[in-house]
């Protein structure tokens, strides 16, 4: 059951104004992104409408248009399931986000002034917080929220609009090893922040390539651990 996957205050309020299936596919992806909605799960039309307070019409739509983004599976005679990424999937695009960050990291150190870096060095100190906190949903979306940082110091839209394509999937395959990656990660991204306020622009990629490589491998590793 659909009430029984869902942890108490997961469900997103549905803001108005705005086009409701927008505001639906919105809610659902978010649900599904922080995992909230596991990969493999059945989705019923009727009990996501019931917890979203809509029709099931909207709830049709959002689920059509996230089979054909690839994040739920509709199967014949059977319905729609959260789809299940195989590791192939995960390394493909793990690989891809390395590269992207790399080069962003790299432009971080030539253009970064020292607003950048204080922002950055504040968006370290909450996600540290929050790994001793255990707070687990703060960590990924303080994670996410540094690593956008990073990609507009970088001040290359062409590389921030691809980067933009590949967040969400990367908060999906982050979120599973988040707790695992915990306290190191954060003492990573205090190595790439001293790179970058040297402006070493040699140094910010090789730790940024190696942050998000020890990332790509502990997803690997999840079920060993």
């Amino acid at each position: 059951m659909l009430s029984a996957g869902l942890p108490q205050g997961t469900v997103p309020k549905l803001e108005r104004p705005g086009p409701l299936r927008e505001r639906v596919y919105e809610a659902l992806l978010e649900l599904i992104t922080t995992r909230a909605l596991r990969p493999g799960q059945h989705l019923v039309e009727s009990e996501l409408a019931c917890h979203l307070g809509v029709s099931r019409q909207p709830v049709r739509e959002a689920l059509q248009r996230l089979n054909t983004e690839g994040w739920v599976d509709l199967r014949p005679a059977q319905g729609a399931f959260v789809h299940e990424p195989t590791e192939e999937e995960a390394d493909q695009l793990l690989s891809v986000r390395t590269l992207l960050e790399a080069e962003a990291a790299r432009l971080a150190a030539a253009h970064s002034g020292r607003a950048g870096i204080e922002a950055l060095e504040e968006l370290c100190a909450r996600g540290e917080q929050a790994v001793a906190d255990d707070d687990v949903d703060l960590a990924v979306a303080t994670n996410a929220a540094f690593h956008a940082k990073v990609m507009e110091l970088a001040g290359n839209v062409v590389l921030s609009e691809l980067a933009a394509q590949v967040d969400r999937r990367v908060r999906w395959y982050y979120t599973p090893v988040a707790r695992q990656r915990g306290t190191q990660s954060w003492i990573e991204h205090r190595e790439l922040i001293a790179a970058i306020a040297s402006r070493d622009e040699g140094r910010a990629t090789e730790v940024m390539r190696a942050h998000t490589e020890h990332t790509r491998q502990t997803y690997h590793l999840r079920e060993q651990s």
